[in-house]
């Protein structure tokens, strides 16, 4: 079972940046597509970027241009990198690992597991 956990997560400015971290628990992290989603009041949760385990990339078309995402498996750690940040997105932030290949690692149910989130909220 692999448990993840996010920080990173704060109260910005419109145009301000933050950097979101997820580490995870277990010794295969390297071997998982990572992934974060969002999911703002009342509103589904909604893919915002992942990386495959061989670090091709992959943006909704809301944040491209604005959110990078890395990896460092020395440290086990996932990070999503957001800058000019908008009201439109305050939401909580999860990030997500898949064991297996995915065609569509935007698709939330390509992901084993699931981390307890994290809140982003960006003031007008």
């Amino acid at each position: 079972q692999e448990q993840l956990v996010e920080s990173g997560g704060g109260l910005v400015q419109t145009g301000g940046s933050l950097r979101l971290s997820c580490a995870a628990s277990g010794r295969t992290f390297s071997w998982y597509a990572m992934g974060w989603f969002r999911q703002a009041p009342g509103k589904e949760r909604e893919f915002v970027a992942a990386i495959s385990r061989f670090v091709s990339l992959y943006f909704a078309e809301s944040v491209k241009g604005r959110f990078t995402i890395s990896r460092d498996n020395a440290k086990n750690t996932v990070y999503l990198q957001m800058n000019s940040l908008k009201p439109e997105d305050t939401a909580v932030y999860y990030c997500a690992a898949a064991r297996s290949y995915s065609s569509n690692p935007s698709e939330s149910l390509a992901y084993d597991y699931w981390g307890q989130g994290t809140q982003v909220t960006v003031s007008s």
